[in-house]
């Protein structure tokens, strides 16, 4: 498929053949939830605790005699029944993360980017390199080009200075090709990627 190429102050700059098997596939949801969901879940990080009566800090001894009192039998006031004492059952630390093969997560990175394509939100643009870490001219250019929640994909490394320029920019995340993930493809209403990140992202995903 045949998409312009622009210049970072919108200028044309040509246009480039996009591979279908990336960016013309039929985007299915299913693929793109699993792979969202591994992504959230292995960035979770499971450190909830409570204390169990092992851990709480109430005295072992046995709050009253076994018998004749007319009331239930106890222990100790570290019992889950007493109020402060330890819980039954909570939760421990522990992993959320869970396995998902290697093809899977580059078809869904495949469906993220054709989800892109699909709905017109995919931007090729020339080049992102900067003279000078200039953050107000950057932020102008890129309220003139109209991206508000973009996603900017640049080659093996992004540049430096655009990425000095970028990073004090709302709304604006800037990663290398090597970490284009489903999940910030998704989460930004426009996926800006140049013509360096697109050769890359071809290379990774083949």
């Amino acid at each position: 498929m045949k998409v312009d190429v622009i210049k970072l102050d919108g200028g044309k700059a040509g246009s480039v053949d996009l591979d279908e098997a990336l960016f013309g596939l039929e985007p299915r949801a299913d693929i793109l939830h699993r792979v969202v969901r591994w992504q959230r879940n292995n960035a979770q990080a499971g450190t909830h605790k409570v204390k169990t009566r092992s851990e709480t800090s109430y005295s072992t001894k046995k709050i009253y005699r076994q018998k004749g009192t007319g009331g239930a039998r106890h222990g100790d006031r570290n019992a889950p029944i007493f109020r402060k004492g330890g819980i039954y059952k909570g939760p421990t630390p522990r992993s959320h993360g869970h396995d998902l093969p290697k093809k899977f997560r580059k078809l869904g990175l495949r469906h993220a980017l054709s989800a892109k394509a699909a709905e017109g939100s995919l931007v090729v643009i020339d080049s992102v390199a900067l003279d000078a870490p200039k953050t107000s001219a950057l932020a102008k250019q890129i309220k003139e080009l109209g991206w508000k929640r973009a996603l900017i994909i640049d080659g093996a490394e992004v540049d430096a200075n655009f990425a000095q320029a970028a990073r004090n920019i709302e709304g604006i995340d800037v990663l290398p090709t090597i970490g284009a993930n489903v999940y910030d493809i998704l989460k930004r209403d426009t996926l800006v990627i140049t013509k360096a990140g697109v050769e890359a992202l071809e290379a990774r995903l083949k």
